[in-house]
């Protein structure tokens, strides 16, 4: 048995609200929503972080992901959608999860739930940007 919410949710050895389900993936409602409906994929296989996750899951992962949200717009009558993932830092369960929380105009939700820092000015933007370009090339260690 494993220790894992989400895989104990994944084999049924604990109960959840599925709401969708495919070869790679599982969907159910989050215990302690932002608004009802909000929902968290992950996939069938217990990977932590969705840089953990091998490239041919990221497809199905993501396919799911839009068609839940595009879902929540019909039935839920939604305006709109916020799709999140949290990696590492913010993660509760260790299990890769998509959260997908429909939204309307006025709900409260502002945005971002974090405050925005800018850069130092545009030598440290260029910087930053330098850093990931060349960490994104073909053939980087990264």
């Amino acid at each position: 048995m494993s220790d894992c919410i989400f895989c104990r949710i994944v084999s049924r050895e604990i109960p959840a609200e599925i709401v969708y389900e495919s070869a790679g993936c599982v969907a159910f409602l989050d215990n302690q929503p932002l608004f009802p409906g909000h929902v968290l994929i992950v996939p069938r296989q217990h990977y932590a972080t969705l840089s953990d996750l091998p490239d041919d899951m990221l497809a199905p992962l993501f396919a799911a992901t839009r068609q839940i949200a595009t879902a929540m717009e019909t039935v839920l009558d939604a305006e709109g959608s916020f799709v999140a993932n949290n990696n590492k830092i913010s993660q509760t369960v260790p299990h890769l999860h998509v959260h997908v929380i429909p939204r309307r105009k006025g709900d409260g939700l502002k945005g971002f739930f974090w405050p925005r820092r800018g850069y130092s000015g545009d030598d440290h933007r260029s910087e930053v940007a330098a850093k990931l370009r060349a960490a994104l090339q073909p053939g980087s260690k990264v």
